[in-house]
């Protein structure tokens, strides 16, 4: 069940030195960047339920927004992310074990960069948000770092295995929404300790969900990297155009008829519609997360040889998406915290706005730090703890 890996450019000279920022990818990063924009709507929709209480839906521009937030976010850029960590945990495998060390040694790093994922999650959750992924990814890589070494075949099995786990949650989820009529987060609560209380509530609640509907693209992204395939775009042209235009439309279809219960436009749906709906949505969520994947590393070719400003700022947003990432979670605290601005969000149209606004500012921050060649200071910190022994 061991798969030796491909061999490809030469790595770093050190263990502990990182791989030079102008010799990364560009796929992968642009799409970090990219993706930074839909987790941003995502949270920021969140909070429209968080602060009105509920699926706030007051407008024909509140339904559009809430209706667009199903099809093309909710449970979309989620599992991109996802494949991406898998990826990334995937390379740095390759990376090590390219410079000659044994498969343990790789073993023990990687544990050792999960439990720090872990503590970085478990901290952001409680400070800032409830939603955090960073210890879903720490848990994820800790318990499955041994199908690193799995071969193509044994991967694809695993993941077909686990597809309907993750389809069977978010389905049953889609079905107490709709038999109770309220949504799964209870209210922010009021003061400092009581939001904190409450976060970790509601982080120890989704924290399993999340594990389990993460593990698909996990495992698909360390399938994704021991082809190279955002590394070489070139060379897989057909697959990413068949992810790209096969799953976007499938993300849509199968979003819509969720979309039309959360928009209220679905009167009289029952709880085995919502079921039914949940379920569509969670599994075409994935494809949908992979079309994106393909269709930003199509992109990514064509402007490989022509980098604008554009370009290098959505890069440089992804070569540090850990640091914005953590750093869209500061963003909410001050505007929605009980304890800072307090501001009652309560119209997902108008969370779409302020989710842009946030993720622009991100990209112009990124690319001031390119500019004076800095990295993510919560990179920086990662590795530092994870190679400091």
């Amino acid at each position: 069940m061991t798969h030796t890996p491909t061999t490809g450019s030469p790595a770093p000279a050190t263990a502990t030195s990182a791989l030079p920022l102008d010799r990364r990818s560009l796929a992968p990063d642009l799409a970090r960047g990219v993706m930074l924009l839909f987790i941003a709507l995502a949270h920021a929709h969140i909070f429209t339920v968080l602060i009105g209480g509920g699926e706030a839906v007051q407008s024909t521009a509140d339904r559009i927004a809430t209706a667009g937030n199903v099809m093309f976010v909710e449970l979309r850029a989620y599992p991109m992310f996802a494949a991406l960590f898998g990826y990334g945990l995937a390379q740095i495998y390759r990376r090590r074990t390219e410079q000659g060390h044994e498969w343990p040694w790789v073993r023990s790093l990687l544990r050792r960069r999960s439990r720090w994922l872990i503590v970085f999650g478990v901290v952001h959750a409680a400070l800032l948000f409830f939603g955090d992924i960073l210890a879903v990814y720490g848990l994820l890589a800790l318990v499955f770092v041994g199908v690193l070494r799995f071969r193509d075949r044994t991967l694809v099995i695993l993941t077909v295995i686990w597809l309907p786990l993750g389809a069977t949650l978010q389905a049953l989820v889609a079905a107490e929404q709709a038999t109770t009529g309220q949504s799964v987060f209870p209210p922010m609560g009021d003061g400092l300790m009581d939001e904190l209380v409450i976060r970790l509530t509601i982080y120890a609640m989704i924290l399993p969900v999340m594990v389990i509907s993460t593990v698909v693209p996990f495992l698909v992204g360390i399938l994704a990297a021991r082809h190279r395939v955002l590394e070489e775009p070139r060379q897989h042209l057909k697959l990413l155009r068949g992810a790209a235009f096969v799953g976007l439309p499938l993300g849509v279809l199968g979003g819509l008829p969720l979309a039309l219960i959360k928009a209220e436009t679905w009167p009289g749906h029952s709880p085995l519609d919502a079921m039914i709906a949940g379920g569509l949505h969670q599994v075409t969520g994935y494809a949908a997360g992979f079309g994106y994947a393909a269709l930003i590393a199509l992109i990514a070719v064509r402007l490989s040889d022509r980098r604008g400003p554009v370009t290098n700022a959505l890069e440089a947003l992804g070569q540090r998406s850990l640091t914005f990432y953590l750093a869209q979670s500061v963003a909410w605290a001050v505007l929605f915290a009980s304890y800072t601005l307090h501001f009652q969000l309560t119209s997902p149209a108008l969370a779409v706005g302020i989710a842009v606004a946030v993720w622009l500012t991100t990209v112009v921050l990124a690319d001031l730090m390119r500019r004076r060649n800095t990295r993510g200071p919560a990179e920086v910190a990662l590795r530092r703890l994870t190679y400091r022994s």
